[in-house]
């Protein structure tokens, strides 16, 4: 069963993009973002299920590099 989260802008807030994982990551994972960036997880959160649904909310709190234009 797959798990899909949302990774979440630690510094902001703002959601960055939503992903598929084969299992339930852990807090110090590492993965690339769409944009090819690495990021380490620094906190995962798990919800609670809706009444009547199975599948419960999962945050991926990430902290971006901050870009130099």
């Amino acid at each position: 069963m797959s798990i899909i989260a949302t990774i979440m802008n630690l510094s902001t807030g703002q959601p960055i993009q939503r992903m598929k994982f084969g299992r339930m990551p852990k807090p110090w994972t590492s993965f690339n973002l769409a944009t090819g960036e690495l990021v380490t997880a620094e906190r995962v959160d798990i919800g609670k299920p809706e009444p009547g649904k199975f599948a419960a909310t999962v945050n991926i709190w990430v902290t971006p590099k901050k870009k130099d234009n």
